[in-house]
């Protein structure tokens, strides 16, 4: 995945290029480009969109560091595999529960309680949530009377929700954009359900609490103006840091492998690759 900003994308000798504000060229590879997220500042040609759909990169318009997704083009390369195993594990119920365990595992850093439902497991989990927020506040010295806010109308919240709520919004925003890039699809997730982006929030959830959420407490106890653009600036620069998007489509993999299901085969009229690696004269030590 490349990061491109303040510059326009189009082709050159069969390549995408990214010329910058003083005509500096770029050249980007297509073949070993699975998406381009663009982020404010950059044009992208119509040769481009064509080219990216027909090697099956994925453009993504977001917000600077991904802090928010405003449009996505085809996702998976045209192909439906991972969507296609995404459902079968959502469909197949000691599937789902062993990735919602997972997820528990990785989230909280232990095994959760055996026989448990994924209801059950869902209540454990938002009671240790409500502890943590707690702790945080108290923390940072920030006055908490629990999560309550109107994704209707942030204004109506006290400000450690107002901040919140802007941490999470660009925590969902790049992990949308990870997992439409890796070839999934956002509303299919396995603790949450029946939202536009439940896998969003499944997935999301595994990095809140060591990424945005202490961002946030921190600018809530500061008590200066504009918290929700200081939040997404600190957002924006602890992604970049932490190289998150790095760290996402993994996890991913890591939590759907946990379900016990072989990923299905795809079918022998699928979308092939469209630039296919070429075999080299030698091993995987030589250079080409």
């Amino acid at each position: 995945m490349l990061f491109i900003e303040k510059g326009e994308i189009d082709v050159l000798d069969g390549a995408f290029v990214v010329i910058d504000k003083t005509g500096i060229r770029t050249h980007i590879p297509v073949g070993s480009v699975a998406c381009l997220m663009l982020e404010p500042g950059t044009r992208v040609s119509h040769r481009a969109a064509g080219l990216a759909a027909r090697v099956g990169t994925l453009l993504v318009w977001v917000g600077e560091a991904g802090v928010r997704l405003y449009a996505s083009g085809q996702p998976g390369g045209a192909r439906s595999d991972r969507l296609l195993y995404q459902a079968q594990l959502a469909l197949d119920e000691k599937a789902r529960l062993n990735v919602v365990r997972k997820m528990y595992e990785i989230r909280f850093g232990e095994k959760p309680p055996e026989r448990r439902s994924v209801d059950q497991l869902r209540g454990i989990e938002g009671a240790r949530v409500r502890k943590t927020y707690q702790l945080l506040a108290k923390r940072h010295g920030v006055t908490w009377k629990g999560r309550n806010y109107n994704p209707k109308d942030w204004n109506t919240s006290d400000r450690p929700n107002l901040c919140l709520s802007a941490a999470t919004a660009c925590l969902y925003g790049i992990t949308e954009a990870a997992i439409l890039a890796a070839g999934y699809a956002p509303a299919v997730g396995f603790i949450h359900t029946g939202k536009p982006l439940s896998f969003v929030y499944d997935i999301a959830d595994l990095f809140k609490f060591d990424t945005v959420v202490p961002v946030a407490f921190k600018i809530a106890a500061q008590n200066t103006s504009f918290p929700e653009r200081k939040v997404r600036l600190a957002c924006r620069d602890i992604f970049r840091e932490t190289k998150l998007l790095r760290k996402i489509i993994p996890s991913i993999e890591e939590v759907l492998n946990a379900g016990g299901l072989k990923p299905p085969k795809p079918p022998k009229d699928a979308q092939p690759i469209a630039i296919p690696e070429e075999k080299g004269l030698g091993d995987a030590g030589h250079r080409n």
